[in-house]
């Protein structure tokens, strides 16, 4: 059955404070539903009643990157709402459906993955989604004014444990029997494949299968009855409970039943999808996306976009929530609304030191020249950028030797030193906020930051920090 949440449900939905003190169980899906995270939902009145008791529930993760990004968050967030509600839940890493390649939302064949680089991101990616948990743990302690007592981290597995040592012959005796090619025609993902030039190859055509058996393994193994997917999964989940359907004709009590919950994808505003594939990623890896570039992507999120990211990303009360929009909606140019969800984000992903760091580094790198409210000490400025590309620690005394221009260039904020000229005709090149006044301005000490940093800027947003080594 599929089933679709009205929007007034969000209205009537009650404060997560409210829910999660008096312990509930099954309020999740309300929740879920005012914060936008519902999308479909199988035997919707059967899960919300199987809701009641403490459940198991799953959500799969494509080991196609090393790293977790902000696409991630929106399923995985569903499943830390519903740990917090004290349901049991089992994030999974698809170390062998990664292999093969899901055909959901690609016009072409995915190259086959290489098996190493597979291997390597499952180990990466399982303890990247450790860290989520163990933060998003932390975070919701500091927002919510009572929740079950978890002490231990979800145990991530992968579906390579079971899928390993399953033969050809034992697959098509045990999945195979019950798999029926019209209905596997019928999924959208295939039926969209078939219609294209390039067509859909065998490996990718059973994908279904495996995850189908995943839902079934996890169901007969760890009692899982709930899996979590974004929408293009919904073909694939829908295999799953048909699976275990087949194979458990007898069982038919409530707490046998398994279902299905989609969540919208990711988009923006203009329906841009994020993610590795469309070239956009931010990634919850410092690494690959640094806290700074983190906490900025959330600060420019579009007026369009920010209240539904403030539901999905944050656990702040729906409630408290409108009342910031309605603040924000009246003075939209002190961007109230997206200074709070960067902050909230970055907490939840980077901690409050995390916090910190970025907000030190965007009060200083896009300071009004007049203002005050910004960290003025060199120290403190190393200490924020310190693990971030754009702080490079100088030799010698290259600072007070070197043209700006050149400097500028040199690190990477322009192109070339040519660009980086244009930009001073036009006023366009800064130090600590003040304009580069000709092409052959070099610094003294006494424009330096305690005499040991400066921050060259170009233009509106792009900043980087040099310091003196010290010796």
């Amino acid at each position: 059955m599929l089933f679709r949440f009205p929007r007034h449900v969000g209205r009537a939905v009650r404060s997560i404070h409210h829910v999660l003190s008096i312990r509930s169980f099954s309020d999740v899906l309300h929740d879920l539903s005012g914060r936008g995270f519902i999308q479909q939902v199988t035997s919707p009145t059967e899960l919300e009643y199987a809701l009641r008791s403490r459940q198991v529930i799953y959500c799969g993760v494509d080991p196609s990157a090393s790293s977790l990004h902000i696409g991630n968050l929106v399923p995985l967030m569903c499943l830390l709402h519903f740990q917090l509600r004290g349901h049991s839940i089992i994030p999974l890493i698809g170390g062998a459906t990664g292999l093969v390649g899901d055909p959901s939302g690609r016009k072409a064949e995915r190259q086959l993955a290489d098996v190493a680089q597979v291997e390597r991101n499952v180990s990466l990616l399982s303890q990247s989604i450790r860290n989520f948990f163990r933060c998003g743990l932390l975070y919701a302690k500091t927002r919510l004014s009572s929740f079950s007592d978890i002490t231990s981290d979800p145990e991530v597995k992968s579906n390579l444990d079971w899928h390993k040592n399953f033969t050809m012959l034992e697959f098509l005796r045990i999945v195979g029997v019950h798999a029926r090619v019209n209905t596997m025609l019928s999924k959208e993902s295939v039926k969209i494949r078939l219609e294209s030039s390039a067509g859909i190859s065998f490996t990718e055509f059973t994908y279904q299968l495996l995850q189908a058996y995943d839902f079934y393994h996890l169901h007969s193994a760890f009692g899982c009855t709930v899996q979590i997917g974004g929408s293009d999964q919904w073909g694939n989940i829908v295999a799953g409970l048909e699976f275990i359907n087949r194979l458990n004709p007898s069982k038919s009590s409530q707490d046998q039943k398994a279902f299905g919950i989609t969540t919208p994808l990711l988009t923006t505003a203009s329906g841009e999808k994020f993610g590795k594939s469309a070239g956009n990623a931010i990634w919850l890896d410092p690494q690959l996306t640094s806290v700074f570039d983190f906490y900025q992507y959330f600060f420019k999120v579009e007026d369009a976009d920010v209240e539904k990211y403030l539901k999905i990303f944050t656990l702040l009360p729906l409630s408290d929530i409108e009342t910031m929009m309605k603040v924000h909606k009246s003075q939209p140019d002190k961007r109230i609304a997206q200074r709070r969800l960067a902050a909230e984000v970055t907490e939840l992903i980077h901690g409050a030191q995390g916090v910190q760091r970025a907000e030190t580094m965007s009060k200083t790198a896009f300071k009004h020249p007049n203002s005050k409210d910004h960290a003025s000490d060199a120290q403190s400025l190393i200490d924020a950028f310190t693990g971030d590309p754009r702080m490079t620690l100088c030799k010698g005394n290259e600072l007070l030797s070197v043209p700006v221009v050149k400097l500028a260039s040199k690190y990477g904020l322009v192109q070339s030193t040519a660009a980086a000229r244009q930009l001073v005709q036009s006023k366009g090149l800064y130090f600590n906020d003040c304009t580069v006044p000709d092409i052959r301005f070099t610094l003294e000490k006494m424009h330096l930051l305690d005499g040991r940093a400066v921050m060259i800027r170009a233009g509106k947003d792009k900043v980087i920090l040099l310091a003196a080594a010290e010796n």
